[in-house]
């Protein structure tokens, strides 16, 4: 195992043992390691000729003779220190031997010839096969004993064989397996297991690998060449122990100073004290920067015969040379006796060997690879000279010197090199020569800026010289001052080699002896030769040592070198224990109490420090006490009682119930809309990476680390929420039960629930699964380094959250929230930085007052060091430091943290007798530990705090330290007689808690729960229990703490701690929400800051916003923007008082009763903001105060009245309101305390302090920088700029899971970051709940739902049987002309025999400035819906998007010219056809004439056959019009054709490419909806003359061409059948409605008998209320729009007004009608309309002609028409526009007598017009021969005659019977047809006229108003 630095373990039987029990978790589970092999030709002639003549004899001995065994030999050389870490997860040693290893895996072959995998290997089997043979690589034949008949082939690099004369071999094993193909085997042992060699003995390469095999004649293998190895047996032992030397990289980086990666090669850096191992390149911590130790030398072999130096010795940089003690792990059959002693002085230990950076640089870097991981081609090492390490180095001086590599060649080191370390800390920074121009272009430097070597060794003098005695080298610090240095001047002053010694002499002198200068002339050996010589001389307190001493050797030969010998005992300690990665010193710490070495120490601590023994001591207490126990409350710490009596003590009754109330506060809201808004951009994106339409359901699965009371508290988060319910996923009874079941451990079982979790998310293709990993920056060990550590698994996060399936399930989600978020930030990262959401912070919430919470956290604790009071809350606790560095001298062999560790348990356990039994001990306590220690035991004894305390939370991370102080500590607790006064828990991540039964029924008094079986399982659950809690684990696992806590202890965390997560993480546990008043005024924040327990606010980072559950917690959680809240915060309430049982949350929920609390309470949050202050005055009485005045020491009590002791605080809830009674000013709640180790304060003071602030260190010991030059980051860079920094800056290094990751970052993956407990866990869980709201918005459409106006029931019913209309029957049917449908409900009512009873509410003038909202209703889309251009789903997107091929050109453009009778002229329209699209039209045959559109045949019969083309007049909705009719089409083939205007037409071609576009002529850009139409039927009556025509040709009759089209508008969403009237069965609530495809409905309509004898189809408009009423009629005759099947035959002589905005198709309607024509409307089918709020046919927006004013005032109707040549404003707008405006506002000034007079309606001919809801219109036809209604006997209140045209005369005008003093109303295009028109009507014979009743609307002339004249009747 090797000599630790208390000297040879005791016995190989021990020994055994140890390894036996931790050999499980050295091994990594699995894993590719790949080293970088040691480049050691085995030949002296071999190296270059530049080797000391003068090499000592023994070394040359070394390498003369046979070349040494590989067994021995383990120098490395790497190209680059990064790579150090290369193999970090590979089995640090080699597999044990096969004959003494476990048996072959379950279920591996085992037949000889045949590897495991059960592939045949033997050479006669596979001769003639293709075998995949890498680069590099040879095929060799191996034998075995087994079946010595057959040869096995196997894949062997050829480095790692010999050359024709046995030479150059590397050592170690690389080999494939030819049959399975597994790669990447590196130990031969390992490889000899797997092709089932079965040997009895260790496996040798050279033994066994026998043939060269190469290809015949025939192509076939067959054996060739013996491989030549040389004999290994007759080696002479020292042959064995060969040199080597490793030269070091040429670029060192990443993680000098230590950190928490918990990966590591070699299992001596795991067990021996503080790793001491050897620097290769393999090594474990090279990677990153975290140099390897050197081992203690030993060379142990088993006597000469025996073939232990095998190859797989080399597997561990360390193991060469630990030979001398213990066997290592795998040699158990080994026995101190067989030991050869060796003298220390035989084996070399290479050190790292940095290279010269110089031309002849040894090692080149091979071009390809990157620097970070690049593997090194074999080079020849040049040899230097030697180093002896002195014996008992370590025991004689007290000190292990680290020496940290600078610029050159170190040389070997012999002897007890376990005594030494050697640090690549600042290497890096000398390497700032290889920095890229990409990097230096970013910096704004050049490469004539990049310092010389001489210059960098002032600088590093400089920075040595000022450091303080209690301060380490930060490598992050060092390279600012190098880049400083650069930028300010460049180049720097060249400096002579004669020059440099007495300016570095200059230097050193200001640090007052503290750092020496030594010069030596031949190498750095000599210098560092002498600096070990003099340290192992004297015993330490004869001398003064140096801290630092800098050895600067300027050779003529190799130019100027420098290294640096760290002799202060504090910072060589700090240094060489900060290289180790958190696991490693775990298992260092565990493995010096296992070994019983920390019992010195142990026994020091069996006295007091007043020199008694402390046992007996606390015995003698014991019996004095007889029984007695201390009261734990409502007394005094000197009073005594029984304890039986104590046991049975319950707290007074009267305090409030605490409900546990969960509410969303603003900035959660805020950032779940973030979130939500950053779903949406991916879905929007058009990466087709996730499409939000096709979801109808969200679920989740929150994956939290291995903690079981962080399961706990994420469950009941989830289930106070609500959040199951709101997802439907859950009913409100199973909610509670289940909601344990979305939260998932990272431990073993993760994968089952996965499997499970993803065979749901497999299984339902339309529901959204979100799978959040909470505190994602735990464990980011990549699956193949994943290993189990320190009892951890480790890569289990990136096994599950990164695995194959979860990356490509398309209704995925992945949400990583993470505190630390800089760990995911690398190069590397797999989350895009767009999809990142940070937490606002508390400035940009707004103004808030002193009463409300703010979040404090890091940053402010950092900050608060510049208050200036007299108790900070950010303290170092000086004294105790003063303690542990006198210990830490004493005990130089130990890890600091077990010294720390004893001097705490010490200090707690005396401080606790000096307030009981031994006051005179005060003196020797720490004034910090004695003041947490009086108010943890006095804060429940103080009036009104009802027996509630404070907790003190202790940081121990190794769980055996831990468990020791709890044991200890409930000892002398108990035996103090404090057993009821205080709990102590151990808080291990792996168990539950576990409290005391008498604590368990004091937290169910204060809760006022009656249920016997309650028990705390959170941390929170705690709240007001006075307790410490010793918090184990490696790291902080994201639990909240309740708001009692008051003291974070974190004195263990000291330079074991140097990157920026593993130190920020520890202080986030006492990150929470305080007054808001604390953060903001230093004069006022001195109380509470003594008083600091009220902090406890909100730390919770799962509640984080939530309230905790209180009642008063509920009240006064009062949220980032508090202010909205009216809530006042306050902590500790004060009980003496009367306590109040209302609790004022904000939204006004006031009761006692839990369940109300977290329904009532558990608000969704859109209304919120604008709901909370509506009651402030109330609000600011109810909260409770939370006075929090108990000072950390007993003196301050006093300085807050009696509620302000800390047991109130502790309970805060406790009388919540009572405080308000005395003053409405509520107590503050005032950060926690947290006493930190030395190391720690100093980079946490930050730019307060004296070095850099911890924002500055590595992010994570599993990144690295990619450049030692790059900016400062500061605490101020936030959010996006810090990701940019990061992912810029950091790498992810070989074990991070981001190594690997694609070049790509995934789409469906998003990061939340916020600071600690500042309430992400609401924030997710709101989130999910807005994402299902919008899930089902997006699934919802709003569509009017108005009832039709009532008819009365017609006394004629068709017969009720028939499934199509009998043309007779309908025939028969009576029209009804009144617009029935709600959306003419503001129009003219059309006059009939029947009109409706009602009279509608008469309106204001001004009403049509705020039309009334319509009714609408929110309808489920179902599978047959129309979608506008956001739908995208995997069916259709052919349909609706281009294809990336095709292009714009794709489409082609055709000019279609008619001529128009209407018009009177030629119209000319033009198509834009798709490619897709041609086949449904005809083209001329040179292909480029568009003839006509394609038409079917009436007799045609093809159930898939939809026969008409269906046109959608459109405008303003490209994106928003439901265009894409594929779904309501089943997919089916049909004709679909926009029309739009010309202007629009671009936009409408991005967005439909595949569409058929209609354009329209320039000039009706302008016109109203009915120009579309008109232009629709005009062009359709054409081409179905000209398809007659062509049919015609081909012998097909005129009369069976299909003649209808289908006009639909865009905004049709729905079809839906109504229970048919020939069904039988009528469910008893009407008939039920079931949603059917549009092709369904057309369908039904063309196969309509005699369809050719109807001129319009249509159907009803859907609204709620068709299900309530009685089943109708079948088939009505009566008005269609909307969506109309139109025969263009039939209507051939009845048009479209092409004039009109509005009411055309009423218009036409009645005109088709009045001409014989016959509608029919089938009741079965509904159609649903949805609510497009933009866009359509909607008002033009009316200014004036000539802009006057900046701002003028609206325009109303009354204003659209003028008097003829006025000077009245004139306007922009269409002069129909105006007209049909004006008569709809203004028409009772026009027809007085009309108004609201149904008897009595306006005459209309040839036209209907909407002129007002109050008058109603009775419409007459003109033309012979049409139908009318009959009206004889009815006297009309006015005539309209609008444009009429000859078919109207003077005779017909005679036939109307009109009242007295009705009106008239004539409209015509100009002046003379106006007067014309009156003249030729004859209308001067009973209408009279004045010149002032002529108007026109207000339009110039060039826009040609229409004009109108008005008379009377006489």
């Amino acid at each position: 195992m090797g000599n630790s630095y208390a000297g040879q373990l005791k016995s190989a039987r021990f020994e055994e043992a140890l390894h036996n029990s931790i050999e499980a978790s050295l091994r990594s589970s699995n894993g590719d390691p790949q080293p970088i092999f040691t480049q050691l030709y085995l030949e002296p002639e071999q190296y270059p000729g530049n080797m000391e003549d003068t090499k000592p004899k023994a070394e040359l001995a070394l390498h003369g003779g046979d070349p040494p065994g590989p067994e021995l030999v383990n120098g490395h050389t790497s190209n680059d220190l990064d790579e150090l870490e290369e193999e970090d997860d590979s089995d640090a040693s080699s597999p044990p031997l096969p004959y003494l290893q476990a048996p072959v895996p379950d279920g591996c072959c085992t037949l000889d010839g045949f590897c495991q995998a059960g592939k045949d290997l033997r050479l006669v089997s596979i001769a003639t096969e293709s075998i995949d043979v890498p680069a590099g690589f040879e095929l060799v034949g191996a034998k075995s004993p087994s079946v010595p008949e057959h040869i096995l082939v196997c894949a062997v690099d050829r480095r790692f064989l010999p050359d024709e004369n046995g030479k150059n071999a590397l050592l170690g094993f690389s080999g494939n397996c030819v049959g399975c193909g597994e790669k990447g085997f590196r130990y031969f042992t390992e490889f000899s297991n797997h092709i089932n060699l079965k040997l009895s003995t260790q496996p040798k390469k050279q033994k066994h690998l026998k043939y060269y095999l190469v290809k015949n004649s025939q192509g076939a293998l067959c054996k060739g060449p013996l491989i030549c190895w040389k004999d290994c047996k007759t080696r002479q032992f020292s042959s064995s122990a060969s040199t080597s030397k490793p030269s070091s990289s040429s670029s060192i980086s990443s993680k000098e100073n230590g950190g928490t990666n918990g990966h590591s090669s070699s299992p001596f850096s795991l067990l021996v004290p503080t790793a001491l191992r050897v620097n290769g390149p393999a090594n474990s911590t090279g990677a990153e920067g975290r140099p390897a130790l050197l081992s203690p030398s030993q060379a142990s072999l088993g006597p000469q015969g025996q073939v232990y130096r095998s190859a797989d010795l080399v597997d561990s940089p360390a193991s060469s040379s630990m030979n001398s003690g213990p066997p290592k792990k795998r040699h158990r059959s080994w026995h101190p006796s067989t030991l050869v002693p060796v003298p220390p002085t035989a084996v070399p230990v290479p050190a790292i060997r940095p290279i010269v950076c110089s031309p002849g640089s040894v090692l080149a870097m091979p071009p390809a690879q990157p620097p970070v991981a690049g593997f090194v081609q074999p080079q020849p090492v040049s040899a230097g000279e030697t180093v002896i390490v002195p014996d008992n180095l370590l025991n004689t001086s007290g000190v292990r010197p680290v020496i940290l590599i600078g610029h050159g060649t170190l040389p070997y080191f012999y002897g007890n090199v376990g005594d030494i370390v050697v640090s690549p800390l600042l290497v890096s920074c000398y390497k700032s020569g290889q920095v890229t121009e990409k990097t230096l272009d970013n910096l704004s430097l050049s490469g004539s800026q990049l310092l010389s070597v001489e210059t960098m060794i002032l600088l590093t003098l400089q920075y040595l010289a000022r450091l303080g005695s209690d301060q380490i080298p930060l490598r992050e610090e060092f390279e600012q001052i190098v880049l400083k240095a650069m930028l300010c001047c460049p180049g720097g002053p060249a400096i002579s080699a004669s020059q440099l010694p007495w300016l570095a002499r200059l230097e050193a002198s200001v640090s007052g002896g503290g750092v020496q200068v030594l010069v030596t002339h031949n190498s750095l050996g000599e210098g560092i030769s002498e600096s070990l010589r003099s340290l192992g001389e004297g015993p330490p307190h004869q001398q003064c040592l140096p801290t630092y001493v800098v050895i600067i050797c300027a050779s003529k030969m190799s130019g100027t070198e420098f290294c640096v010998i760290v002799l202060g005992k504090y910072q060589a300690r700090a240094l060489s224990e900060g290289m180790l990665t958190t696991n490693e010193f775990l298992k260092e710490i565990s493995y010096e109490l296992i070994t019983g070495k920390v019992s010195i120490l142990a026994s020091h601590f069996k006295t007091t420090s007043l020199g008694d023994n402390l046992d007996k001591q606390l015995v003698r207490y014991q019996r004095r006490r007889k029984g007695q126990v201390i009261q734990p409350f409502q007394g005094d710490i000197t009073d005594h009682i029984h304890s039986q009596e104590a046991a049975s003590m319950a707290p007074p009754s009267e305090t409030e119930l605490l409900s546990e109330a969960f509410q969303i506060y603003p900035p959660q809201l805020s950032v779940a809309r973030s979130l939500l808004s950053q779903v949406c951009s991916i879905a929007d994106s058009g990466s087709q990476s996730l499409d939000l339409g096709r979801f109808c359901k969200v679920d989740f699965l929150v994956l939290v680390p291995p903690s079981h009371v962080l399961v706990h508290q994420t469950a009941q988060r989830i289930r106070q929420s609500g959040v199951l319910v709101d997802l439907g996923m859950e009913d409100a009874s199973s909610a509670l039960q289940k909601s344990d079941k979305y939260v998932v451990r990272l431990d073993g079982d993760v994968h089952v629930k996965m499997e499970a979790f993803m065979r749901k998310v497999k299984q339902n293709p339309y529901t959204l699964f979100v799978l959040i990993h909470d505190n994602s920056h735990v464990d980011l060990t990549s699956a193949l380094s994943g290993s189990v550590c320190h009892g951890e698994l480790q890569g289990l996060a990136d096994r599950v959250v990164n695995c194959q399936e979860v990356l490509e399930a398309m209704n995925l989600l992945v949400l990583q929230v993470s505190c630390f978020p800089f760990t995911l930030q690398t190069h590397q990262s797999r989350i895009s930085i767009h999809n990142e959401v940070h937490w606002p912070s508390n400035s940009s919430l707004g103004e808030q007052s002193a009463n409300h919470l703010a979040y404090f956290g890091l940053k402010d604790y950092s900050s608060s060091l510049q208050w200036g009071v007299a108790s900070p809350i950010l303290r170092c606790d000086d004294a105790f430091e003063k303690m542990v560095h006198t210990l830490l001298e004493r005990h130089p062999h130990l890890h600091s943290m077990v010294i720390r560790s004893y001097l705490l348990i010490q200090q707690y356990t005396e401080a606790m007798m000096a307030l009981t039994s031994s006051p005179s001990l005060r003196d020797h306590i720490t004034p910090e530990t004695l003041a947490m220690v009086e108010d943890l035991i006095s804060a429940p004894c103080r009036e009104g705090s009802q027996g509630r305390g404070h907790m003190l939370l202790v940081r121990v991370p190794s769980l055996q330290l831990a468990m020791l102080a709890q044991e200890r500590l409930e000892d002398v607790r108990d035996k103090l007689g404090l057993q009821f006064c205080f709990a102590v828990l151990l808080g291990s991540p792996a168990s539950e808690l576990n409290l005391p039964r008498n604590f368990i029924s004091r937290l169910r008094a204060w809760r006022g729960y009656d249920n016997e079986d309650w028990v705390p399982h959170t941390y929170e659950d705690l709240e007001g229990l006075p307790c410490i809690v010793i918090l184990t684990g490696k790291d902080p696992l994201g639990e909240t703490f309740p708001r009692s806590l008051k003291y974070s202890d974190l004195r263990l965390i000291d330079s074991s701690y140097l990157t920026r997560t593993a130190l920020e993480q520890e202080v986030g546990l006492a990150c929470t929400y305080v007054s808001a008043g604390v953060v903001q005024d230093p004069k006022k924040a001195a109380a509470p800051r003594e008083t600091e327990r009220g902090k406890a606010a909100r730390s919770n980072d799962g509640d984080e916003l939530e309230r905790p559950q209180s009642n008063g917690s509920d009240a006064t959680r009062a949220s980032g923007s508090l202010a909205e809240n009216g809530v006042s915060s306050s902590d500790v309430a004060d009980s003496s008082q009367k306590p109040s049982t209302s609790f004022c949350s904000p939204d006004g929920v006031t009761s006692r009763d839990e369940s109300t609390m977290i329904h009532g309470v558990k608000q969704e949050c859109d209304s919120f903001v604008s709901e909370l202050p509506s009651n402030p005055s109330k609000a600011s009485k109810a909260p409770p105060s939370l006075c929090s005045s108990s000072s950390s020491s007993s003196s301050s009590s006093s300085s807050s009245s009696s509620s302000s002791s800390p047991s109130s605080s502790s309970t805060q809830r406790p009388s919540q309101s009572t405080q308000c009674g005395r003053s409405a000013k509520p107590a503050r709640r005032s950060p926690r305390t947290v006493i930190l180790s030395r190391a720690a304060y100093n980079l946490l003071a930050g730019e307060s302090g004296s070095q850099l602030s911890s924002s500055s260190l590595l992010p994570h010991a599993d990144m690295a920088w990619s450049s030692p030059l790059r900016p400062l980051i500061t605490h101020d860079l936030q959010g996006a700029e810090q990701s940019a920094f990061y992912r810029q800056w950091t790498i992810a290094r070989q074990h991070h899971a981001d190594y690997e990751a694609p070049s790509a970052s995934h789409p469906r993956r998003l990061l939340l970051s916020g600071p600690p407990q500042v309430g992400k866990t609401g924030a997710y869980l709101q989130f999910l709940r807005i994402l299902f709201r919008m899930l089902i918005r997006l699934l919802e459409v709003d569509v009017y739902d108005e009832d039709e106006v009532e008819e009365e029931t017609p006394e004629f019913l068709a017969p009720v049987n028939t499934q199509w209309p009998d043309i007779e029957e309908i025939r028969k049917l009576p029209f009804d002309p009144f617009p029935r449908d709600p959306k003419f409900k503001k129009a003219s009512p059309v006059y009939t025999d029947k009109m409706p009873k009602f009279l509608k509410d008469p309106k204001q003038e001004g009403e049509y400035q705020t039309p009334a909202k319509r009714e609408t209703k929110s309808i489920r889309l179902s599978r047959f819906a129309a979608h506008n251009a956001f739908h995208h789903c995997e069916q259709c997107h052919h349909y609706c998007e281009a294809s990336p091929a095709t292009q714009l050109s794709e489409c082609t453009f055709h000019a279609f010219t008619f001529c128009s009778s209407m018009l009177g002229e030629e119209v000319q329209l033009h198509f834009i056809i798709p490619k897709a699209k041609e086949q449904h039209f005809i083209f001329s045959q040179q292909g480029s004439h568009l003839e006509s559109m394609r038409l079917p045949l009436v007799s045609t019969k093809d159930p898939d056959l939809l026969k008409s083309p269906i046109f959608t007049p459109t405008t303003g909705r490209q994106e928003h019009g439901l265009l894409n009719i594929f779904h309501a089409m089943e997919g089916a083939a049909h004709l679909h054709i926009l029309v739009v205007k010309q202007y629009e037409m671009p936009h409408y071609r991005k967005y439909w490419p595949n569409h058929i576009l209609l354009v329209l002529p320039a000039m009706f850009n302008s016109a109203g909806v009915g120009a579309t139409r008109f232009m629709i039927k005009e062009l359709s009556y054409h081409n179905l003359e000209l398809e007659r025509n062509r049919l015609e040709e081909q012998g097909i009759k005129r009369q069976d061409v299909w003649p209808f089209i289908v006009m639909m508008d865009d905004s049709c969403v729905l079809w839906n059948a109504h229970q048919q009237p020939d069904s039988s069965e009528t469910s008893e609530g009407g008939p039920a409605f079931t949603n059917v495809s549009l092709k369904t409905v057309l369908q039904h309509m063309e196969a309509t008998p005699k369809i050719s004898l109807y001129s319009m189809c249509g159907t009803r408009k859907w609204s709620s209320g068709l299900s309530r009423r009685p089943a109708g009629q079948p088939y009505s005759r009566c008005h269609l729009h909307d969506f109309v099947m139109l025969n263009v035959d039939l209507t051939q002589n009845v048009q479209y007004d092409l004039n009109r905005y509005s009411c055309e198709e009423v218009d036409f309607n009645l005109r088709a009608n009045s001409s014989g024509l016959l509608l029919c409307r089938f009741n079965f089918f509904s159609l649903m309309k949805k609510h497009i709020p933009v866009g359509g046919h909607k008002d033009f927006l009316v200014k004036p002609k000539l802009m006057e004013m900046e701002n003028p005032s609206p325009i109303s109707p009354s204003q659209y028409v003028c008097a003829p040549d006025s000077e009245q404003t004139l306007l922009a707008a269409p002069a129909q526009f105006l007209l049909e405006k004006f008569l709809q506002t203004c028409s009772q000034r026009l027809f007085p007598k009309a108004v609201r007079n149904r008897n009595n309606p306006v005459l209309s001919i040839d036209s209907y017009l909407d002129i007002g809801t109050e008058v109603s219109v009775c419409y007459i036809n003109s033309r012979p021969h049409s139908t009318n209604l009959d009206h004889q006997g009815l006297a009309f209140s006015g005539l309209l005659l609008y444009l009429c045209d000859s078919f109207v005369v003077s005779g017909l005008l005679k036939k109307f019977h009109f009242l007295k003093g009705a009106t008239l109303c004539v409209i015509c295009q100009d002046r003379s047809s106006l007067r014309q028109t009156i003249v030729r009507l004859e209308l001067e014979d009973e209408w009279q006229f004045r010149l002032r009743d002529e108007f026109q609307t207000a339009n110039c002339s060039e826009d040609r108003p229409l004009y109108f004249l008005t008379g009377r009747h006489v």
